[in-house]
């Protein structure tokens, strides 16, 4: 039995990526900040374990928790959505200690099992926001960038020990909360500033229009049951029909 070691698992892309690792027999070390086993159905392969991918120790205490795996899942993040001059350098700092030091750190702490195990996969969840620049979201999409930057180049230094790493880009998804947490969060900050008012009216009008051809759960899934099985997979795969858009 493999096992795979999923972080932010307590909604969207994560939680549905733990079900479907469930499903298909492997044990599933599901981490998320607040730990909540009620979130994913009841299992002897299943193991809920408490994570913050911005605390070591917590890091350190759930990797031993977890044991030997053959699998990381760095799907832990959060949104930031505004302008940049509406954005404090402590935000900014939060946003990139998330998502992109945190992936750092989970992978520094699993490679050394890896390289004793003498192989291991790494799917490092980024965003197709990267392909396309966007208003309003530079900070958010600066730390995605850095990690698919990050990932393509550790994935050479890890290449002679049988550690595969991939990136997963997703394009946009309504049916998580990511959208409406980074919103929340920005206004939370005192909002975006009156300079840049008409500029995020129009933006959030047209993501409002925009309901065609968006990215499902099921296409993340898919993606990083792929990036975690398939030993052929490109180093890049895009999830959900706006993404592929927007790679092509």
């Amino acid at each position: 039995m493999k096992t795979v070691l999923i972080t932010g698992c307590s909604s969207g892309f994560g939680l549905e990526i733990a079900r479907h690792f469930l499903q298909e027999g492997w044990r599933v070390i599901a981490t998320m900040r607040t730990p909540r086993a009620d979130l994913l159905p009841a299992s002897k392969n299943l193991q809920v374990v408490g994570l913050d991918v911005r605390d070591p120790d917590s890091i350190r205490s759930a990797v031993e928790a977890a044991g030997d795996i053959d699998v990381l899942v760095n799907n832990a993040g959060i949104g930031w959505l505004n302008a940049l001059e509406g954005t404090s350098l402590d935000t900014a700092h939060d946003v990139f200690e998330t998502n992109t030091l945190g992936t750092m750190a989970m992978m520094q702490a699993v490679l050394p099992g890896f390289r004793a195990r003498k192989g291991g996969v790494v799917v490092n969840v980024s965003s197709s926001v990267t392909l396309k620049p966007l208003p309003l979201l530079s900070v958010y999409t600066a730390s995605k960038a850095a990690v698919n930057a990050f990932t393509e180049s550790v994935a050479l230094e890890l290449e002679p020990f049988n550690i595969r790493v991939r990136i997963v880009l997703p394009g946009r998804a309504p049916v998580t909360r990511f959208g409406e947490n980074a919103r929340t969060r920005m206004q939370a900050s005192g909002g975006i500033p009156d300079a840049y008012g008409e500029l995020a009216r129009n933006v959030f009008a047209g993501w409002a229009g925009d309901t065609a051809d968006l990215t499902q759960a099921r296409d993340v899934v898919d993606a990083v049951w792929r990036a975690a099985t398939d030993p052929n997979c490109p180093m890049r795969l895009y999830a959900g029909a706006d993404a592929v858009a927007l790679a092509a």
